[in-house]
């Protein structure tokens, strides 16, 4: 072989490994459109993935996947939704019917709270402008996420809705919330100590304007009565979001008489592993079949 023949070999295999290592996911989807542009910060594109079933059912659920709300300051830093998550919560959703939208936002350290939240209302508020485009019942939308993941799908239900109506663009006059949750290893409170300083930006001291600013990152501190369903699930060995954190949050809940249900995993310890089973992909479509569907 030529040595030049050997140089396009040799690039060509570096070229497809590097494209095997960012690769979208694959799901058993009918149709996928991939980088979607949701919103447009500072010239900075928001994306998303949109998966179609091959039998829609006309509703759309948004996945968040976790990445400790962070992501590496290179050109080269992965995307968040470049990950197994993906396939192991939604594609047994896609194939039940839902149209599932998993997207990407602003991490730190470069981007701080809010940032990741407001990213995922603007894609709600997206996704629910351009409804009839996706086909789906744009006033029910579910979500579903875990571990950080798990926490911007917990603001997405119980924060309440803060639509601009002066607001010059259409899509933010759209509603942010959305109808049903299913959060696993959600992080619900940055009280304690020490947790999510890094997304924060700060250490919390109480009586603080940091304290406040925590308690308003908190999905716990703004549950209310009209919240939507939300399905808890957390391993009792996770190390790194304390199952306390689904109990409170499953506490706060019930007292506010919120539909809602939680499934501590014996032995479970953190990540998308703690529920990449069968029985518990059929328990997340029972949920959105259950709760998110108009009767």
């Amino acid at each position: 072989m030529h040595k030049i023949q050997v140089q396009i070999f040799t690039t060509l295999i570096v070229i497809s490994f590097s494209l095997k290592l960012s690769a979208q996911p694959e799901l058993n989807a009918a149709k996928v459109d991939r980088n979607i542009v949701f919103g447009m910060y500072s010239g900075l594109a928001l994306l998303m993935d949109v998966y179609y079933p091959e039998n829609p059912n006309g509703y759309g659920i948004i996945h968040i996947t976790g990445s400790g709300w962070s992501r590496r300051m290179s050109y080269d830093a992965k995307m968040i939704n470049h990950n197994r998550h993906v396939k192991m919560d939604g594609e047994a959703l896609v194939r039940a019917g839902y149209t599932l939208f998993s997207i990407n936002h602003r991490a730190e350290p470069r981007f701080r709270y809010p940032a990741a939240v407001e990213d995922a209302q603007r894609a709600v508020r997206f996704i629910r402008y351009h409804a009839e485009k996706f086909g789906i019942n744009p006033d029910r939308i579910g979500a579903i996420g875990g571990s950080s993941g798990g926490h911007l799908v917990c603001m997405l239900g119980v924060l309440d809705d803060d639509t601009a109506p002066e607001d010059d663009t259409p899509i933010n006059r759209m509603s942010s919330k959305v109808q049903c949750v299913i959060a696993r290893a959600a992080p619900t409170s940055f009280l304690e100590r020490g947790f999510g300083d890094s997304f924060l930006g700060f250490k919390k001291r109480e009586k603080s304007i940091e304290y406040k600013i925590a308690q308003e990152a908190s999905p716990i501190f703004h549950v209310s009565p009209d919240d939507p369903p939300i399905l808890l699930v957390h391993g009792d060995q996770d190390e790194v979001v304390p199952v306390s954190h689904s109990k409170n949050m499953f506490e706060k809940l019930q007292e506010m008489n919120v539909v809602s249900k939680l499934y501590v995993v014996e032995g479970g310890a953190h990540g998308p592993g703690l529920v990449n089973t069968p029985e518990w992909k059929k328990e997340f479509i029972n949920w959105m079949d259950e709760h998110l569907k108009v009767r």
